[in-house]
């Protein structure tokens, strides 16, 4: 189906919901325009492909829909799935192991190399930083990573220690104080983002679309410092419909649309004439009706049916004319004396298209977006950023270290994870941590009738049969074998 169309159903998509639609994986705005004329899956079966064309939708659009209504529920997304993961090209690894040190960072690394202590260089690094300029002698230099070098090994996880149980403690139990569910983007008055515990629930349960999608677009060059400019990336970028920037009336005595265009706006939006026409002429049910003049547009009715006119009414007041899917809007905001965008909804792979777009620095707030289009090693980062950034928000502070954890134990697959039944704790191996988890009874009825076997090695399966958990001293024995009497020495 076209932009336009998509654009066309776009409030009707909020209005309706259809399951069995969304079970075979069929398109929000699909469903939408489907429900202005069918109510039953039937109906459609009945109507065939040249129905659902005449409908508006393209022939190869309705034969697609027509093959997912015909399928069992959930094949549709499987088959959109597997489709999606072939197109995917294999990424090559790039290390960067040439890092330049400095002469205070060679020192300090012969230091370590010479005294045999074990540090990360990012440790070094940070060392030789704060003393580069002063007046340090060899001996604080070596005192300094000898100190670093004990800290850092008293930071390390000990053998057998519950770093998973550790991790949810320190992040779960912080999460119980978080009231705050929305705040302002520093700067931005009137747009929205989701925070607070409903937004930590959102980054582990790795949902598909945020509640409250946003993205932080710094721009670069000529953008980031003349405003005008950087308006007209702004308007690149936020979806512009024909209402906003024509008035339509309706002549029921002629059966005809009238779009009056204003001027003022077009020009501040980069849009002429010859675009909108070109965009409506895109739309199938206006094709071959539109009549335009110098001033307006004119859209005549092919049949005599008020009827006909509302559903051109309807085609023609929401149809795109510029602008990026998805993204509602695109408001400017001066940020350390640059400007940059923030926008409602998110759609990175076309934003990063946009000339005068900083793509280095540009961020958005759907973890998976980010792992579609950048890969998992990002979307990893993103939860990491995410999660404590949210964290920080709401005036807690948790180790990072516990919040890696979770961002590693969600995309050590190649894709990201919800922690959940759906995800890590409904793929657990263990059928007590399952059962645990939620849904008993079909677990244990589950793994009963194909004879599974739990082998007590996690946690909470140990505790549920009332034995110690091996974890700590319980992941270790201990055996005593006495002397006999008459044993040599």
């Amino acid at each position: 189906m076209s932009d336009d169309n998509d654009k066309m159903v776009r409030e009707t998509v909020r209005a309706k919901k259809w399951p069995a639609m969304e079970a075979r994986g069929v398109e929000e705005q699909d469903i939408a325009l489907l429900q202005t004329r069918y109510t039953s899956l039937e109906a459609i079966k009945a109507a065939g492909t040249e129905g659902l064309v005449d409908l508006g939708f393209e022939e190869a659009k309705a034969a697609e829909i027509l093959a997912k209504v015909r399928s069992s529920p959930g094949k549709g997304k499987t088959a959109a799935k597997k489709a999606e993961e072939v197109q995917i090209e294999r990424m090559e690894l790039v290390e960067d192991k040439h890092h330049v040190y400095t002469e205070t960072e060679q020192e300090l690394v012969s230091i370590a190399d010479g005294k045999g202590v074990e540090i990360p260089l990012k440790v070094i690094v940070d060392i030789a930083s704060r003393i580069e300029g002063k007046e340090v002698s060899s001996e604080d230099k070596q005192k300094l990573i000898e100190v670093a070098g004990r800290m850092c090994a008293a930071h390390k996880m000990d053998s057998h220690e519950s770093a998973g149980v550790m991790a949810a403690h320190s992040i779960g139990e912080p999460g119980t104080q978080m009231n705050m569910r929305t705040f302002h983007f520093s700067g931005v008055a009137n747009v929205l983002t989701t925070q607070g515990l409903p937004r930590l629930i959102e980054i582990v349960d790795a949902r598909r679309i945020p509640s409250t999608p946003s993205m932080d677009i710094p721009l670069k060059g000529l953008a980031a410092e003349d405003e005008n400019v950087a308006k007209k990336v702004a308007f690149e970028i936020e979806t512009t419909a024909l209402i906003d920037i024509a008035d339509v009336e309706t002549d029921d005595s002629n059966l005809c649309l009238r779009i009056i265009p204003s001027m003022r706006k077009m020009e501040a939006r980069n849009i002429t004439m010859d675009d909108i026409v070109e965009r409506l002429n895109r739309i199938k049910a206006l094709r071959g009706l539109i009549h335009a003049t110098d001033f307006d547009i004119v859209v005549q009715s092919d049949e005599s049916s008020f009827k006909k006119l509302q559903s051109l009414y309807d085609a023609v007041r929401n149809a795109k004319v510029k602008g990026i899917d998805g993204i509602t809007r695109a408001v400017l905001t001066k940020d350390k004396g640059a400007w940059r965008i923030v926008t409602e909804g998110s759609n990175l792979k076309e934003v990063l298209k946009v000339e005068g777009v900083n793509v280095e620095k540009t961020r958005t707030n759907s973890v998976l977006e980010i792992a579609d289009v950048l890969g998992i090693e990002a979307a990893r980062n993103a939860i990491i950023n995410e999660a404590f950034g949210t964290l920080s928000e709401a005036g807690l502070n948790v180790d990072i270290r516990h919040i890696m954890l979770v961002a590693d134990l969600m995309t050590n697959d190649g894709y990201v994870k919800a922690i959940g039944r759906h995800g890590i704790s409904g793929k657990k191996s263990s059928v007590l941590a399952r059962a645990a988890f939620e849904i008993t009874a079909p677990h244990l009825l589950h793994a009963a009738m194909n004879g599974e076997v739990d082998h007590l090695k996690g946690v909470a399966e140990n505790i549920i049969v009332g034995q110690p958990v091996t974890v700590g001293t319980g992941a270790v024995n201990l055996v005593y074998t006495p002397k006999k009497k008459g044993d040599e020495e």
